[in-house]
């Protein structure tokens, strides 16, 4: 099969070229840092309980900024891996497949090996002797189950302060007789100062930054 698709006439190279870029945003969004920082901050705005601030706009573009700068090492060796091929014997095929390689090595040290052997025995693959065996495909689901537990335990410790302050403030208005008075629109404020006084989004970004190996 290898050996077809790096003999391939280079116009039908180039159509697997341009189906490749059709999946480029998918890739983007599935299989970089690109997941864990919108969960993560998402998860955030829900446990601070602001509706509209900030704006979902914001926090998916400093999500795409991130991104590119967490995985700017991998997009280098991403290119240099794959021009080399490329310019040696012109085929797309195989510079798509070596390009690959980089991407799949970062994807792996942030995947589980209980994840990733569910996938490969799901397909009926072999054990595979060397990290090389295992497949794009294989690494793909088995990297986004890793990264949703991972956000989700992020997030739950993100959420934990706030529930505490939500609690306080609920009991202070209990033992007040404020039945009537919402408590998030008293503990929001607080909230927000105290999300400020600890410099929370610095905590947060330099924390995402550092989670990744």
């Amino acid at each position: 099969m290898e050996e077809l698709l790096k003999n391939l006439n280079p116009t039908f190279q180039l159509l697997v070229l341009m189906a490749v870029m059709t999946f480029l945003p998918l890739v983007f969004i599935t299989m970089t840092s690109f997941l864990r920082f919108v969960i993560v901050f998402s998860i955030l705005k829900t446990a601070m309980g602001t509706q509209q601030v900030p704006p979902g706009m914001v926090l998916i573009g400093l999500s795409v900024i991130l991104t590119l700068y967490t995985m700017s090492p991998v997009f280098s060796d991403v290119y240099q891996a794959g021009y080399k091929p490329y310019q040696e014997n012109g085929s797309i095929v195989e510079a798509l497949k070596e390009g690959s390689e980089p991407l799949k090595m970062f994807m792996m040290k942030q995947t589980r090996q209980k994840d990733l052997a569910f996938f490969i025995e799901a397909i009926g693959g072999k054990p595979p002797a060397t990290p090389k065996d295992i497949s794009l495909f294989e690494v793909a689901p088995a990297y986004i189950m890793s990264e949703l537990k991972t956000s989700f335990e992020i997030g739950f410790i993100i959420f934990i302060p706030f529930i505490v302050i939500d609690l306080i403030v609920a009991n202070i208005l209990l033992a007040l007789g404020m039945f009537m008075l919402s408590p998030t629109i008293i503990s929001l404020p607080f909230k927000l100062l105290i999300f400020i006084a600890v410099d929370g989004w610095s905590l947060i970004v330099n924390g995402l930054v550092q989670s990744f190996n």
